[in-house]
């Protein structure tokens, strides 16, 4: 960008800067170093337009992956997202299925936009029935309870007509049972007649971080990435619109993982993943254009997090383009809805409105990262499962103003070329290869979680950010500073009831296990047993794809929790690194 002579006159000139003007000013106040930085072309010598930039969606993406923000046009965000796309809504569910319907019959009367997209109580995530003694306590709290195919066949009476499987998009925020769910929306489409070619949506079907970062594991990771390869091989055959993954840094940063950690952790991760589709003798244009990934979380730190945005788009064309030797453009997008965020984990119970503005700062970043204006999370995230209306209410006025009163979506990637943002790029992206090559020195994600190295970087990454909170070197608005009785705890007014009914969270254990005692009487309990066996069977021969039986089970009604037991006989369950 400039001549070597010209560089050299400006290393001078600031050489000169620094002790005079710079210093002066420094006395003057009694300081001994500058808390601020000053950038210049000498911090990017080497900058290269076409080489790290480049245009909007061309090769390597940095500036972002689409070419336009015309609605329609690009996937970046909710507000963004046009009449040319079809989403799922926001992450919803709780209770019982017929709780849940009522929620979504509830969010298409007020004109929210998208399809389900699926929480799911805890044992649905880890492969128990609603009346297992383990479920006990913990039905329909933090998601909806699936215990059969008629829970889903309930769920999604909320979508029909109109709104009908082949015309939303849904999503499942499951992985261990990741399959099991996915059946069970293949035998609802079978039954209302809708070819699955016409399915769309995102099941979430990302393991590996269960066992770095969020717990919700089941089985050991080889016999489970069995599981993720048989979606990738059947939804490659038989749902070609619906993704198969969604790889979810955004659980690594929750877990205290640093910018530069998720960015390395998670594309080991899809590395692995993407093996496993090749392996099996796919062409890897086939089925990678069909891999997604969910968030890399986000922190305060407003330049910082607008850079690990530039730099994964970067990073995972050039690893999908020159090391894993896709073809197709499409196959080297890191396609993510969402772009720089502040992560739910950085809003506080103290002070909750106080979350407005640190999801408002968010929302800035994403729209100077090369993404759409997308304000997240909700100001009461830390408050409690799932956001009220005057939550909702704020958080979309707060994206509209950015957009349309701010007019942020006007330039894209407008800070290209800063010295500063592109010097912190190139860092980021730099530190992000020299931690994969580690994980790949290890053999790959794999035996890098199985030696708990990714576990371990995490757990010092999450305890430094604590002792910084807790020593007072890392400032909270409301936590660890600025606290004194003078200062005001603002709240909003309550308009209208919370949409998640208290009362029914309460009493969901208790009508869902009478849901799933009437399935178990109803059904043809022998049809069961003989599609129980055939699963086992199956399981037992790692070459064979397990949907098929997987299907049959869940058409006979068969349980979730049912067809858990019977995997965890053949494969095992899995124990946490360093527990005996």
């Amino acid at each position: 960008m400039f001549d070597r002579d010209r560089l050299e006159e400006i290393k001078r000139r600031r050489k000169a800067w620094e002790e005079g003007t710079l210093r002066r000013s420094l006395e003057r106040f009694g300081a001994k170093e500058s808390p601020n930085r000053f950038y210049t072309p000498g911090d990017i010598p080497d900058f290269d337009f076409l080489g790290k930039v480049g245009f909007p969606g061309e090769f390597p993406f940095t500036a972002g992956n689409y070419p336009t923000s015309v609605p329609g046009a690009t996937g970046g965000g909710y507000i963004l997202s046009g009449g040319g796309l079809v989403r799922a809504g926001d992450y919803s569910g709780y209770g019982t299925p017929e709780d849940t319907r009522d929620f979504y019959r509830l969010m298409t009367a007020a004109g929210r936009p998208g399809g389900p997209n699926l929480a799911f109580d805890l044992p649905t995530q880890l492969g128990y029935d609603s009346d297992d003694p383990l479920a006990r306590g913990e039905v329909g709290k933090t998601g909806v309870a699936v215990d059969s195919l008629r829970d889903m066949e309930v769920i999604y009476e909320a979508w029909t007509g109109a709104s009908d499987l082949d015309k939303i998009a849904s999503n499942f925020t499951i992985n261990a049972p990741c399959n099991i769910i996915l059946a069970m929306y293949i035998a609802l489409a079978d039954k209302r007649g809708i070819p699955l070619n016409k399915l769309r949506g995102t099941p979430q079907n990302d393991i590996l971080k269960e066992y770095i970062a969020r717990g919700t594991y089941i089985f050991p990771p080889r016999p489970a990435l069995r599981m993720v390869r048989d979606t990738i091989t059947y939804c490659t055959q038989h749902l070609p619109a619906m993704n198969t993954i969604s790889i979810t840094g955004y659980h690594m940063r929750e877990a205290g993982a640093s910018g530069t950690q998720v960015l390395a952790f998670t594309f080991s991760d899809a590395i692995a993943y993407i093996k496993l589709g090749t392996d099996a003798g796919l062409d890897i244009d086939t089925f990678m254009p069909r891999f997604t990934f969910h968030s890399l979380g986000g922190s305060m730190d407003f330049f910082a997090e607008i850079a690990l945005q530039r730099a994964a788009r970067r990073m995972w064309a050039r690893i999908a383009r020159d090391r894993l030797g896709a073809k197709q453009p499409r196959s080297w997008l890191y396609r993510c809805v969402t772009t720089a965020m502040i992560g739910n984990v950085n809003t506080t119970v103290q002070r909750p409105l106080n979350n407005l503005t640190r999801s408002v700062i968010g929302g800035i970043a994403s729209a100077l990262s090369g993404g759409g204006v997308d304000v997240r999370p909700f100001y009461d995230e830390a408050l409690g499962l799932g956001f009220s209306a005057e939550a909702l209410q704020l958080r979309y006025d707060a994206a509209r103003i950015l957009e349309h009163e701010a007019k942020l979506n006007q330039v894209t990637d407008p800070l290209a070329g800063s010295y500063y943002v592109e010097s912190l790029t190139d860092r980021v992206e730099q530190q992000a290869w020299e931690l994969l090559e580690k994980v790949d020195a290890m053999g790959g994600a794999v035996a890098a979680i199985e030696k708990g190295f990714v576990q371990q970087e995490i757990a010092r990454s999450a305890y430094e950010f604590q002792r910084e909170v807790e020593t007072g070197q890392r400032t909270i608005v409301g936590v660890n500073k600025f606290m004194g009785e003078n200062e005001l705890e603002v709240s909003t007014s309550r308009l209208v009831p919370h949409p998640y009914d208290p009362m029914k969270r309460e009493q969901a254990e208790e009508r869902q296990i009478a849901n799933l005692a009437r399935v178990r009487k109803e059904r043809d309990n022998a049809t069961v047993a003989a599609a129980l066996k055939r699963l086992r069977e199956e399981a037992r021969d790692e070459s064979v794809n397990l949907i098929p039986a997987i299907l049959e089970a869940v058409k006979a009604y068969a349980t979730l929790g049912e067809m858990c037991g019977i995997l965890r006989e053949v494969f095992g369950e899995y124990r946490e690194f360093g527990v005996a």
